[in-house]
């Protein structure tokens, strides 16, 4: 019997949760990075400019990136492309003295919402009358879209700050780029603002250089005067159902763990945790590998669950997962990676 789409649904949303906090938790000390190197595509429309001195370096960008998402205030339109699937978003982000509220609409569709209060998030979706109730900022498919850095990273990513500029949203924008020195994971385009650092425009990009995820504003107003009406719900949600996903608790039981015999250079078990999961009668085991950048989900069934899922590989959005068996427990593993590396790591699962 196949899994169901719900089943499905739930190992992307768990492997992009997964993503995000992990990110979120990597140290934001950058990689000191020479300039002057030209970018090789989009060349019609870059405007040469003098080379970025010295102490405007691509680490130094990329740090006034990851303040600027947070710590400005503004509102917009931007496109977010998976693939061949798009989806237009209206967003309003404010920061009142350190505390962030946001709300993301879907301009597409059923028009769901995304309404960020401090440390929480409520995610309203109309056409299924329920409301998922989130902590953090994980949901935000702008944020989620972003890269974060150490200098760990030095070993496997070359950073770029390129010598030419665009324009993105009618605004001059500062073009970086992140490419891998191996075929174990993807590469980061990057535009942005000149004036805020603010990411204008973002890009996945696969071991083949095609782009498998793009984030592109349309229009942004950068403003300290934005009204909390503004932020408030379009959608009524009486009578919708709250849902919480359960946490994930760390493995404490005395079950038979799976540990990689090898990995990919640089990737490295950062969390391991087990709970319930949509589709799946048993606890699923949730172990996260990272190299600080690129991230990998990987997922062990409990041998009662009886998965009748093959062994291969199977598109999930933008990410590649590959699944096999392990001592009669099935395995996947998900991640926007190359499909090597997901491979890798599900066939290295050994029993402890």
């Amino acid at each position: 019997m196949r899994r169901s789409t719900q089943y499905w649904f739930s190992l992307g949303i768990y492997a992009l949760v997964a993503a995000a906090a992990s990110a979120q938790e990597t140290s934001r000390q950058l990689v000191p990075t020479s300039s002057g190197i030209e970018s090789q595509g989009d060349r019609g429309v870059f405007e040469r400019v003098q080379a970025a001195s010295a102490d405007e370096n691509a680490s130094r960008w990329l740090e006034r990136m990851n303040a600027a998402v947070e710590e400005l205030s503004y509102r917009g339109v931007f496109v977010h492309m998976q693939g061949e699937s798009a989806e237009t978003l209206l967003i309003v982000h404010v920061n009142e003295a350190g505390r962030i509220s946001e709300r993301i609409m879907s301009l597409d569709g059923a028009g769901r919402e995304i309404i960020r209060d401090g440390e929480q998030v409520r995610c309203i979706l109309p056409d299924e009358e329920t409301v998922l109730l989130e902590d953090g900022n994980d949901a935000s498919p702008l944020v989620a879209a972003l890269p974060n850095y150490t200098q760990e990273l030095a070993a496997h990513y070359e950073f770029r700050l390129h010598r030419r500029t665009a324009r993105v949203a009618d605004r001059r924008t500062q073009v970086i780029s992140i490419m891998p020195k191996d075929g174990f994971r993807y590469g980061y385009r990057l535009w942005l603002d000149a004036e805020t650092a603010m990411p204008l425009k973002s890009q996945l990009v696969d071991e083949r250089g095609r782009t498998v995820e793009q984030v592109l504003f349309s229009r942004i107003e950068i403003a300290d005067d934005i009204p909390r009406s503004e932020l408030e719900p379009t959608i009524n949600t009486e009578g919708f159902a709250m849902y919480r996903p359960p946490a994930l608790a760390r493995q404490t039981d005395g079950r038979m763990r799976l540990s990689p015999s090898q990995l990919p250079p640089g990737f490295h078990l950062s969390a391991a945790k087990q709970g319930p999961m949509a589709g799946s009668r048993y606890p699923v085991d949730h172990l996260v590998y990272s190299d600080g950048l690129a991230t990998v989900s990987v997922f062990v069934e409990d041998p009662q669950s009886e998965p009748e899922i093959a062994t291969g590989y199977t598109r999930l959005g933008t990410a590649n997962a590959f699944s096999l068996t392990v001592n009669g427990r099935q395995v996947t593993a998900v991640g926007e990676v190359p499909r090597q590396t997901v491979e890798s790591i599900a066939r290295s699962l050994r029993a402890e």
